[in-house]
């Protein structure tokens, strides 16, 4: 088999499991695009299946930063023919903007979560880790040339995306769905994600999203972010990116991905 990936600034930096605070907030970004929310909407099913996801989504995270190059083929071709079925009205989820803007939200969230509890990265490591988070998108169609080639060209593009987007009601009904989901056994997880979305996102997006916030609680956000970056990065690596490990082990048990469960519904599981 392969050498897996691992050694790649890629694969160091989304190891990191402080990188799953942000998860919200990068789902979030995602489906603030309105093409991408309506097709989450008619094609997954965030509120009785958020654990399913959620593993979903980290197996091709993973699988792409830390497998080997066979499993990552593997992955590329199971998560492309699942996104072959999510088409409809004004969406196709292999649509190149949709690539782009998908694979420019987890390059984004990654970037900002490492720089605010572990530490600040160099030029080097920004442009590495720019470059090798494009295949996030470009494994499942985009052409390699419009992912960005450098972090200035990354910076205007998403300006420019940003300014687009639209807190729709289908936006807001996943995002309602994402933190209040059916099983209630999940709602301190959920909530917490809620707190951490609300502090990462920008107050207008906040505020499109019905999230409530206060000067108390972005004191309390700061003030958390301040002692993680203290605390964590002096936990050892091995602790670190136990996360990453076990879903992987996950992965590679399930030969590339868990079978979804039948449900009542037939649904597409988007990752």
């Amino acid at each position: 088999m392969d050498r897996s990936s691992d050694g790649s600034t890629l694969g160091r930096i989304n190891a990191e499991a402080a990188l799953l605070l942000g998860a919200g907030y990068a789902v979030l970004l995602q489906i603030a695009h309105p093409s991408v929310a309506r097709g989450v909407s008619e094609h997954s099913d965030f509120a009785s299946r958020p654990l399913d996801r959620l593993r979903g989504t980290l197996y091709y995270v993973y699988g792409m930063a830390l497998g080997t190059e066979e499993e990552r083929d593997r992955v590329q071709a199971i998560v492309r023919a699942m996104h072959r079925k999510v088409r409809g009205p004004g969406y196709d989820a292999l649509d190149p903007e949709l690539l782009l803007w998908v694979g420019a939200t987890l390059y984004h969230s990654g970037e900002r979560l490492y720089e605010l509890v572990i530490g600040d990265l160099s030029p080097q490591e920004r442009y590495r880790f720019l470059r090798e988070s494009s295949v996030y998108a470009t494994a499942l169609g985009l052409p390699e040339e419009e992912w960005p080639a450098t972090p200035r060209e990354f910076d205007e593009y998403w300006s420019g995306a940003y300014a687009r987007l639209r807190v729709e009601g289908a936006a807001r009904g996943l995002a309602d769905e994402l933190f209040r989901p059916k099983k209630r056994v999940l709602w301190p997880l959920t909530l917490t994600q809620r707190f951490l979305t609300g502090g990462l996102l920008p107050p207008e997006l906040r505020r499109e999203f019905g999230i409530p916030w206060s000067p108390a609680k972005q004191r309390g956000f700061d003030r958390l972010t301040r002692v993680t970056r203290v605390v964590y990065p002096r936990i050892p690596r091995p602790v670190r990116t136990l996360p990453a490990k076990l879903y992987l082990r996950s992965m590679r048990r399930h030969g590339g991905w868990k079978s979804p469960r039948r449900t009542g519904r037939k649904r597409t599981r988007v990752a």
